[in-house]
């Protein structure tokens, strides 16, 4: 049996080089990055599909097809957070200070990135150690909607496996939150603000509602829990209203958050707030209608501790050296769902600690890079041992 040991050179290399690619999302400039990722799935041995789900955004899907055996996926995102204010460090140049790499994207998530390129070459150098189809799988947009895990969900052929790159330390997470953004209009009647009582002030109303929205939350929301990610919440994030500085508001627009936790639906959590507003309507009298719902990542999700890839995975964390190692829960949300939705069974591991992702002098240790290819080749090469069936 042939084996490899990642190459941390080659992985800091690697990382350095998409760092100096920027894929700001919004607006959302992956394509810039499909070209190195593409090179270096092909130089490996992968057949690579470039799927453009939408004009100049783009997933890359490598294949690795050998012989009979589960299909397992690695799977992260190439965009990231818009690099904004405050760093100490040039965000689209790798820094590496003693086992720190900093620059936007180390973290979340170009780190899970290089880490699952460095993998995929391993497992294709050393194809006597598994057997079935290896999917890499490099999506756009996880940062606003998950367009690219979404489109590929809808389209993908049957997945057994799945290990999504997100920072979680290199543990185990088999749980995640999920997100709902509807938008609301609450209407009133337009006056002269020097007779306001001959209108209906929509600012007004709209604060009766926040004020029974805060209740809703305190009452009955936060009391659905999960053991793994906590609470479920509903708060307002955004408030509009008003277009004269004389003139009584005739409309006001409030975007409310909604996370929802593994074993609540979208659908129910809709009608709930749909619930709240016919409420508020009948005895406050405040005109709010739910005019559409801002694009989020998606639902809530959760792999049993019990299942194979839970396992294998708990096992390969602990080989590196990781103790605790799980499994955790996210309090946000990622594209696991959406694997999940396509009947494969899944997890989250990646290099780098979430406390670092989305600010300045964002960074991941060279350390972390390595385990983090040493744990998805562990994964890979349990739960896709030769002569092994999807499930076992």
């Amino acid at each position: 049996m042939t084996t490899f040991q990642p190459d941390a050179g080659r992985l800091v290399a690697d990382l350095s080089m998409m760092v100096a690619i920027p894929t700001e999302n919004p607006p959302g400039c992956e394509a810039a990055l499909v070209p190195f990722v593409s090179d270096a799935l092909r130089t490996a041995g992968f057949d690579v599909e470039i799927d453009e789900y939408a004009p100049g955004r783009m997933n890359v899907v490598g294949t690795l097809s050998n012989g009979t055996g589960p299909v397992f996926a690695l799977n992260t995102h190439m965009d990231t957070v818009p690099a904004g204010d405050g760093w100490t460090r040039a965000p689209f140049e790798a820094t590496q200070e003693g086992d720190r790499l900093y620059g936007r994207g180390t973290c979340d998530c170009k780190g899970s990135l290089a880490s699952m390129l460095e993998a995929a070459r391993l497992l294709a150098a050393t194809r006597d150690t598994w057997s079935g189809t290896l999917l890499a799988v490099f999506v756009g947009d996880e940062e606003v909607a998950s367009a690219g895990a979404r489109h590929y969900a809808k389209h993908c052929t049957p997945i057994d496996f799945a290990i999504v790159g997100e920072p979680t330390s290199n543990t185990l997470f088999t749980a995640h939150k999920g997100s709902l953004r509807p938008i609301v209009e609450v209407a009133g009647v337009t006056a002269h603000s020097g007779t306001p009582e001959l209108g209906r002030n929509a600012i007004y109303d709209a604060a009766r509602l926040m004020m029974r929205i805060e209740k809703h939350h305190d009452d009955v929301i936060r009391h659905i829990t999960h053991p793994l990610v906590g609470n479920a919440s509903l708060c307002v994030t955004r408030i509009s209203g008003g277009k004269a500085d004389n003139v009584v508001p005739d409309a006001c627009e409030l975007l409310l958050d909604r996370r929802l936790v593994p074993g609540e639906s979208e659908d129910a959590a809709k009608q709930d707030i749909q619930t709240l507003l016919d409420a508020v309507a009948a005895s406050d009298g405040v005109r709010a209608r739910i005019t559409g719902y801002k694009p989020t990542t998606g639902g809530a999700t959760q792999t049993a501790a019990e299942a194979p890839i839970s396992l294998a995975s708990l096992e390969a964390v602990r080989a590196v050296g990781i103790q605790d190692a799980g499994p955790f829960g996210f309090q946000g949300a990622c594209d696991l769902v959406h694997f999940c939705d396509t009947g494969a069974s899944g997890v989250v591991i990646g290099p780098g600690n979430l406390a670092h992702a989305h600010k300045p002098d964002e960074y991941v240790t060279v350390e972390e890079l390595v385990d983090a290819a040493r744990i998805y080749i562990g994964v890979v090469r349990r739960l896709m041992a030769p002569h092994m069936t999807a499930g076992q």
